[in-house]
């Protein structure tokens, strides 16, 4: 069985800091026992599940490495999502762009078992749950209401809407518009120019494609992009924002959120509390500081301050929160 694994910084796998293991690529890797969640190797079958127990990005601003692994021997399993192995296989890293990828392909070929429609301008609509979408048209329009569906699209300007809970969303076609309101959608998206709006708490967004425009307001939200001049906001609390492409533009206005961005001459605004960014040489990062008003009785802004990430004042690839009006390294 072929899937796909997550890793720390490193390809690090520590379930806890008692059980710590290093895996390299184009390993081969055994174990004495397979128990899901106790013993043997994880990995997912769905390529964006992975981030369900290895965060886009970490508490140190770092985002986690992928690859594609084979299991060598029977898999265990208790949910069909995590499964386990004794013997695994590790494949070469992949970018998230690759993961992305992957996603899609994965969506579009569950899709595929159902009936799929050839014809230009067609449009389909399901109210029903548990809906599985398939689309290879161009210009198709798809809208779900169910929950649990499952949405594939090939087709070039396709605009897919879903407001079910636990969508899985994957498009493959440039300029497409998607948009979903339920909680735990899976969205990934690797043409360019992709519009991918989500209002649902816990979304997973993924897009490869150039000029993305991607929006959530959802708590706790996972969004990567890897592709150049992207735009990302984010209003919930609690976002992981991760982007390697260049010229991005990141926004996020709830507390809590990490972004990390790997691209050249990018420009990051954090207005939420407790924020935590890192960028490359050339980017602009803006940070927020609030202290709680005992009279007020809410927390209210007392510094926003702008650095220019020069590689001495502030640091490339480092980590920053704003503290009594400083940017200052986290640590650890």
């Amino acid at each position: 069985m072929k899937g796909y694994k997550a890793f720390r910084k490193g390809m690090i796998c520590a379930p806890d800091e008692q059980h710590i293991k290093q895996y390299a690529e184009n390993t081969v890797f055994e174990e004495d026992s397979a128990e899901v969640c106790k013993k043997g190797m994880h990995f997912c079958k769905d390529p964006l599940a992975v981030l369900d127990y290895y965060p886009l990005v970490d508490e140190n601003g770092d985002t986690s490495e992928f690859a594609e692994v084979e299991a060598l021997d029977e898999c265990k399993t208790d949910d069909g999502q995590k499964y386990c192995t004794k013997k695994l296989k590790v494949g070469a890293k992949l970018s998230f762009s690759a993961l992305v990828q992957a996603s899609v392909n994965f969506e579009l070929e569950k899709s595929a078992k159902t009936k799929t429609h050839d014809m230009d301008d067609e449009k389909i609509s399901s109210k029903s749950n548990s809906a599985q979408i398939g689309s290879s048209g161009d210009w198709a329009r798809i809208g779900s209401s169910g929950n649990s569906a499952r949405i594939g699209s090939s087709g070039d300007s396709a605009r897919i809407g879903s407001s079910g809970d636990s969508a899985q969303i994957g498009s493959s076609g440039d300029w497409a518009q998607i948009g979903s309101s339920g909680d735990w959608a899976q969205i990934g998206s690797s043409g360019d120019s992709a519009q991918i709006g989500s209002s649902g708490d816990s979304a997973r967004i993924g897009s490869s494609g150039d000029w993305a425009r991607i929006g959530s307001s959802g708590n706790s939200a996972q969004i990567g992009s890897s592709g150049d001049s992207a735009r990302i906001g984010s209003s919930g609390y609690g976002a992981q924002i991760g982007s390697s492409g260049d010229s991005a533009q990141i926004g996020s206005s709830g507390d809590w959120a990490r972004i990390a961005s790997s691209g050249k001459h990018s420009v990051i605004c954090c207005a939420g509390n407790g924020s935590i960014v890192k960028a490359k040489i050339g980017s602009w990062v803006t940070l927020a500081e609030w202290l709680y008003d005992k009279v007020e009785c809410a927390f209210i802004p007392v510094c926003v301050k702008t650095e220019y990430v020069d590689g001495e004042k502030i640091k490339a690839d480092t980590p920053y929160k704003l503290v009594n009006g400083r940017f200052e390294e986290v640590k650890g």
